[in-house]
């Protein structure tokens, strides 16, 4: 019998596949211990509030250029409407997560959408960067404190995000913290792309 480093109580065999699967992935890439019993209080993050539950399965540390940054194996519950009333959904992603040095107030960053700029053309509240077009034409800026986020969100910052090699992806920052991922199933290949990310920044921010 396997033992695995996450928590697989209740979790179907496709689940603990690709978990484990992402596992190795990482593994082989980058040095990563478990973190034990840490609470990255995800509760505080707009990304999970529609969310019924959230469950961490298992925190890995990555260990880099003497910065520590973190994957998380997460399941999230969600209710939905059925023909015979609610019943809960369940769906195994994996985001990763980093402590920053440089406050960056609250900030939400994702692919910008035709809907938003039609939006924008109305109520403008999106923080462009004049002098970075290619950044500001394909990621949607949301932030509550200007000055903080203008500070933080440097030209390196802007290029690590550039360079994430995902097609769609959320980065939501609570001062200090970075949480990036999507709502997509696990997959070993997108989880190293987030682990690089947060390893990149972690160093410089």
């Amino acid at each position: 019998m396997i033992n695995y480093p996450f928590d697989t109580v209740e979790l179907g065999s496709d689940a603990i596949d690709k978990f484990h699967d992402t596992y190795e992935a990482i593994k082989t890439k980058f040095n990563i211990q478990l973190t034990g019993n840490i609470n990255f209080q995800l509760e505080q993050f707009e990304v999970f509030r529609e969310c019924s539950a959230v469950k961490l399965r298992g925190s890995f540390v990555i260990k880099h250029l003497n910065q520590d940054s973190y994957i998380l194996f997460i399941e999230t519950e969600n209710k939905v409407a059925g023909k015979h009333g609610t019943y809960s959904s369940y769906e195994c992603q994996t985001w990763a997560l980093a402590y920053l040095k440089q406050d960056f107030g609250r900030a939400l960053i994702r692919r910008e959408t035709l809907t938003d700029k039609i939006i924008e053309l109305v109520h403008p509240v999106e923080l462009d960067f004049a002098d970075d077009k290619p950044f500001s034409n394909t990621f949607y800026v949301l932030v509550n404190d200007h000055q903080k986020a203008v500070n933080a969100i440097t030209r390196n910052f802007r290029n690590a995000v550039m360079d994430v090699r995902l097609d769609d992806f959320t980065i939501e920052i609570n001062n200090h913290t970075l949480i990036i991922g999507d709502r997509k199933p696990v997959t070993p290949e997108r989880a190293v792309h987030l682990a690089e990310f947060v390893a990149r920044v972690s160093s410089m921010c």
